[in-house]
């Protein structure tokens, strides 16, 4: 009998955790200069803050590194090569229980050109 009185009470607290699930926006931004990008993510943060939101971050990610090697020389000299990289910065920003004002001010966002926004809902 103990068991099963056990076995009940994990189920009630699941079903309890279960309600109180937290719907969660997902903001990932990323640029190629991180002056923008920092500035992109304090004006997203701003716009959260002033409608009261719960936010979590700006979270940096790893910064993705795309190197190129190219030949300076056409024909004889091979071993003359230069070497380019491109860098993405990326930062997350979760904001929590959001309200539709929220989501409204967000997406009337004006945001410079060079960010990239991905936005989920979980």
């Amino acid at each position: 009998m103990a068991t099963t009185a056990k076995k009940q009470t994990q189920t009630n607290r699941k079903q309890e955790e279960g309600t109180a699930e937290v719907s969660k926006l997902r903001i990932r931004v990323r640029a190629y200069e991180h002056k923008i990008l920092d500035a992109s993510v304090k004006q997203i943060m701003d716009t959260a803050l002033r409608f009261d939101a719960n936010v979590v971050g700006p979270i940096p990610l790893p910064t993705e590194i795309k190197k190129y090697t190219v030949n300076r020389a056409s024909f004889v000299f091979k071993d003359a090569r230069e070497q380019y990289e491109i860098r993405t910065h990326k930062r997350v920003i979760d904001i929590l229980n959001p309200s539709p004002k929220v989501i409204d001010a967000l997406t009337n966002l004006s945001l410079p050109s060079g960010v990239n926004i991905d936005v989920k809902m979980m």
